[in-house]
């Protein structure tokens, strides 16, 4: 993978670099100054700003930050903190050996951060195309399967609707309702994703109620699947939590459906959430069948290995919790399955701002 270059720093990182390369350098002055004149140690003056260099390095972007601070940082310490102080004086001992320490301290730092900047970037770049082929890989299988249903029922609708029975008749449409209405649901999760930011992988968030969320993603469930139950338990306090509501509201009825369909189970579903660690804890626990244990390692990825690996081939787990584990990552949460003495257990949290309680 290529990472494409710009031959021109933007004017953002720019000012970045000038402020960040002047607030070091006038921060290590600064301790210089108060190790000279209050402390009368002028030791510690050149490792001072030895660390201004490579923290420059460090959070700059490129080598000319950290080579500029190497040499104003050189200059300063033989003009200000070397006796006869406000002169130059290239001849003092040591002299060299300081300047081409502190370019060489810098070269180093700059190469080396600038190369573990790059193998990130090519890193964030190779998960977002993994990412992009386990979706479409998803959506091949989870959109194929309810499409050639619906075909298939209203050709034979068309077909053979003089010879068919009204019970048949209706039981056929309700076949095809139910296929778009779950066509129309991984309609909603796709741009639900498009909410996220390409760029960046993250999500625009805003401080909202957590039991207003839940209750929320609740009713919206029960408008699809009105008879499911489910047994909801939030916190006492009034909480308020950072996040894109509608992609959480999402979050949540993917997983409550998930546990509709796959758990072969007409018992009630558990939606607890608590408050603990810095993080609110979301839990969805069915009372069904539980997931295989050789499916929980991938059960993310957005991945069916074969048509009837779900135990639905009608309403594949894949793109639904691909999505889950899209939507959450991008809030700074954690996602993970896991298997319950009778049934499973999906749990992810999302991390709590500054203003929690109210």
């Amino acid at each position: 993978m290529r990472i494409k270059r710009q031959g021109k720093m933007p004017k953002e990182d720019l000012m970045r670099n000038i402020v960040v390369t002047s607030v070091f350098l006038l921060a290590a002055t600064i301790c210089s100054t108060l190790f000279l004149f209050i402390g009368g140690n002028r030791t510690n003056v050149g490792i001072v700003f030895m660390l201004a260099v490579m923290l420059t390095a460090r959070y700059t972007d490129g080598y000319v930050p950290g080579i500029v601070a190497s040499v104003i940082g050189v200059i300063c310490v033989n003009y200000v903190f070397t006796y006869p102080f406000m002169q130059l004086d290239f001849t003092l001992d040591g002299y060299p050996v300081t300047f081409f320490a502190m370019l060489l301290i810098s070269g180093i730092t700059s190469t080396t951060t600038t190369h573990l900047k790059e193998q990130n970037h090519i890193l964030m770049e190779a998960e977002k195309e993994t990412m992009r082929a386990n979706l479409l890989r998803a959506v091949s299988h989870d959109l194929r399967t309810p499409l050639t249903g619906i075909i298939g029922a209203s050709s034979a609708y068309l077909e053979n609707r003089d010879h068919m029975t009204e019970a048949e008749k209706t039981g056929m449409v309700s076949n095809i309702n139910e296929d778009a209405n779950w066509l129309l649901n991984m309609v909603e999760n796709l741009l639900s994703v498009t909410r996220i930011r390409d760029s960046d992988t993250q999500v625009t968030k805003s401080s909202e109620p957590l039991e207003e969320v839940a209750s929320e993603a609740v009713q919206r469930f029960h408008k699809r699947l009105p008879d499911a139950i489910v047994h909801v338990t939030v916190p006492d306090e009034f909480i308020m939590v950072p996040m894109d509501a509608t992609l959480i509201e999402q979050v949540i009825i993917n997983l409550l459906e998930n546990a509709v369909y796959h758990s072969h189970s007409e018992e009630p579903i558990d939606l607890n959430i608590t408050v603990h660690d810095g993080l609110a804890w979301f839990d969805i626990t069915d009372h069904g069948t539980g997931i295989a244990p050789e499916r929980l390692d991938t059960l993310f990825d957005g991945y069916t290995p074969s048509p009837n690996s779900s135990g639905d081939s009608h309403k594949g787990m894949g793109i639904g919790l691909s999505i889950c584990k899209t939507i959450i990552t991008a809030h700074g949460g954690t996602i993970t399955a896991a298997n319950e003495k009778q049934g499973a257990r999906f749990t992810f949290t999302l991390p709590l701002g500054e203003d929690t309680y109210e």
